[in-house]
């Protein structure tokens, strides 16, 4: 991966594209950055959490500036998500992570919204480089809302604890 962002670096400076060469050189920094943090080299999969890391934060700046009528910027961010959205793999669909998530339940054997972090432990361990984390947050509590509202219970849906 390293290897493809300075070869697309180069071949950017050249044809002169600066959209491109600022949107690299801005991962490449980030990457050098957790390496320095980590202390070793990083492996592909500790680079594609960054690379999300820095698509997410033009994500979260896209929506911001939307918010703030700054369309100016809007179009600025979302030429640099898709300069970095063709170096991620691509993500799963609410299908795929819903057949993920209804195995990860079965293994750790949730029962209920407690068991959140169990789950998303399970999911984001095996799937973290193809897997969006707020897909499977939704899909979790979706799935495991199930567990705690039983019709046939004489309780479902009365609070617990003292009134």
């Amino acid at each position: 991966m390293l290897d493809r962002l300075n070869a697309d670096l180069k071949a950017a400076m050249k044809a002169g594209e600066r959209d491109k060469v600022l949107t690299i050189r801005g991962i490449l920094t980030e990457l050098k950055n957790e390496k320095v943090k980590k202390n070793k080299d990083l492996e592909e999969a500790e680079i594609i959490v960054v690379m999300k890391r820095c698509a997410k934060m033009r994500r979260d700046s896209i929506e911001q500036y939307e918010k703030g009528g700054r369309d100016d910027l809007v179009t600025n961010e979302k030429r640099e998500l898709e300069i970095i959205n063709t170096y991620l793999p691509e993500e799963m669909g609410e299908a795929e992570v819903e057949e993920i998530v209804r195995k990860a339940i079965d293994e750790v054997g949730a029962a209920g919204k407690q068991d959140f972090g169990k789950v998303m432990k399970a999911i984001m361990s095996q799937h973290r480089d193809r897997i969006d984390g707020n897909l499977a947050r939704e899909v979790i509590n979706r799935l495991l809302e199930q567990f705690n509202v039983h019709p046939t219970c004489p309780m479902a849906g009365r609070k617990r604890g003292k009134h």
